[in-house]
């Protein structure tokens, strides 16, 4: 496994690349997001690593730009920025998760295998599942809604595939946060907020009939009744 870091902290930097080191995964560090694609072309990647607050592109704009060529490989941003809007901001632009400095090596550990062996993961058997007007052809990885087709990013997917397989079963913020990341950190569960209200915008949005809805004190759930 090798990992690309964007971080302009030498010092941090350092300390990363040694413990992923440690934990064997190879790590290449730049400290400004043009040298960021430099350094892409020059090797072959499993998962990046992104500040936002770096000099020339910052870790938002190397993301989005990412994402214009390459939609699979995993992108974890690592960033001082906590607001919610931040979170929001970074996912509709791509990013596969978001880790809030400062943070223990191991959560960082765990978050980069968790989203590798997501990017890793065989794909559904099923080839399509159908749920009222709601159409999710698991094999082209593609979403239609009364016929429309829907643009989800690969998470925002995800998401509603759970969902769907639950068949009309509430979910728990943990219980989703735990099959998408394969964590129990805590700061994942406004993240599935994040999410639902970027999926709910695309899928129910402009429809009368809503879809995804919420049992409050427990979680989420598809409407399939």
């Amino acid at each position: 496994m090798k990992a690309l870091l964007l971080e302009d902290d030498i010092i941090l930097s350092k300390e990363i690349i040694s413990f992923l080191k440690s934990m064997n995964i190879d790590c290449d560090a730049v400290f400004d997001g043009e040298v960021f694609f430099r350094q892409q072309k020059l090797d072959s990647y499993d998962i990046f690593l992104l500040d936002i607050n770096v000099p020339k592109l910052n870790g938002l704009d190397v993301c989005k730009k990412i994402r214009t060529t390459d939609t699979a490989t995993p992108i974890l941003m690592l960033t001082a920025y906590r607001d919610i809007q931040d979170k929001m901001d970074a996912f509709t632009i791509g990013a596969d998760d978001y880790l809030v400095k400062p943070f223990h090596f191991d959560e960082l550990y765990i978050r980069i295998l968790a989203l590798l062996r997501r990017s890793s993961a065989p794909q559904e058997k099923k080839d399509v599942i159908i749920i009222k007007d709601l159409e999710i052809n698991t094999k082209e990885l593609k979403v239609k809604r009364n016929g429309q087709v829907i643009e989800l990013t690969p998470k925002e997917y995800q998401l509603l595939l759970i969902l769907a397989k639950a068949n009309g079963r509430v979910l728990s913020k943990q219980a989703i946060s735990e099959q998408i990341w394969d964590v129990h950190f805590d700061s994942n569960l406004n993240t599935i907020e994040v999410y639902i209200n970027f999926i709910r915008k695309k899928i129910d949005k402009d429809h009368a009939e809503k879809l995804i809805l919420t049992r409050s004190g427990f979680g989420y759930f598809l409407n399939v009744d």
